[in-house]
């Protein structure tokens, strides 16, 4: 069970409500110590209000809320005139989306290792589709894909190459769990064809995952929105957990395609019930999801990003459903 609060949660509500849900929910926040003051969150580089950021890649961030993650609001590669004289970033000093001290990183990784403690690392959120369409532009990328340029094979080339190094990197420090999270759906349907991602998109997961699996890490993607459409291909690439949203694919669905199969990360729905519903509605909602999808045998993990708007009550019976049927089957 994890329940994060994002950046932007700490402007909006009271922070004394915030701390005393945390304090109330020792299953969901086992190691949290209460601030003497107030929580001045670290916004990340491309989550910092009226400072838009340029990636690594030259993909230009904005965002008018602190905490929110921006949008990309400037292709590097908008116009195919730009590629010859683009220069794909060093995967030994960048993850993509900000600087990283790989030397660090790796001795913090193995520090953890030696202590018994499971090693998860990953690419950076976005790391194919959604980094094409930040490249590109989204449809830019759509037309692409229709009219098959020989430069956007290159392009795809150029970045799997990047992805990869960063996977071998976390591998090499002894990675458990590595993560590939890539957003490919949308309210309804995939954001691309099927056709498309088995063609452009498919062949560098495969790869890029085959290669942390033979090193004995488990595999872990996410993605938003609804990908019923591309379940067989995701799972054929060797998916281990899965992590994927409540209502948009539907329970019913989810259990059906995966229970049993597939480890499932169930993220609860932020859209619907949460933000609008009761808190009567909401544990209803999670009881739902536990029995349909958990199992004596285990396969089920929950998670659940609060985001401004949604009333704190609403927040707690989260909470609190979460933390009771944790054990549903224990």
């Amino acid at each position: 069970m994890n329940f994060s609060i994002n950046d932007a949660c700490w402007d909006y509500y009271p922070q004394d409500a915030l701390f005393d849900m945390m304090e109330a929910h020792p299953l969901l926040f086992p190691r949290y110590k209460r601030p003497s003051g107030r929580h001045t969150p670290d916004y990340r580089l491309n989550s910092r209000k009226d400072q838009p950021y340029t990636d690594d890649f030259g993909c230009v961030w904005t965002t008018a809320i602190n905490g929110i993650t921006g949008t990309v609001t400037g292709h590097p590669l908008a116009d195919w005139a730009a590629f010859e004289n683009w220069e794909c970033p060093n995967p030994d000093i960048c993850t993509g989306i900000g600087p990283i001290d790989r030397g660090s990183a790796k001795s913090r990784a193995k520090k953890q290792k030696a202590e018994g403690k499971t090693v998860s690392a990953g690419l950076r959120h976005g790391h194919t589709f959604l980094q094409l369409s930040d490249l590109r532009g989204y449809e830019n990328l759509m037309y692409d894909f229709a009219d098959e340029p020989p430069v956007l094979n290159r392009l795809i080339e150029r970045l799997e190459r990047f992805n990869t190094e960063i996977v071998k990197h976390w591998l090499e420090a002894g990675a458990d769990i590595m993560g590939f999270p890539d957003d490919l759906g949308m309210q309804q349907g995939p954001m691309l064809s099927p056709a498309h991602f088995r063609k452009y998109i498919k062949p560098s997961y495969r790869r890029m995952m085959k290669l942390a699996r033979d090193k004995g890490a488990a595999i872990h993607m996410h993605s938003d929105g609804d990908i019923r459409l591309l379940a067989d291909d995701l799972t054929g690439c060797g998916v281990d957990v899965l992590n994927l949203q409540d209502l948009v694919n539907g329970i019913d669905w989810i259990a059906e395609r995966f229970a049993g199969k597939v480890c499932i990360e169930l993220d609860i729905d932020r859209q619907n019930i949460t933000p609008h519903g009761t808190p009567t509605q909401i544990d209803a909602l999670i009881r739902e999801e536990a029995e349909k999808l958990g199992s004596p045998q285990g396969g089920l993990m929950m998670v659940y990003g609060l985001y401004p708007g949604v009333p704190l009550e609403n927040a707690a019976a989260v909470m609190d459903a979460m933390e009771k049927y944790a054990g549903y089957y224990s």
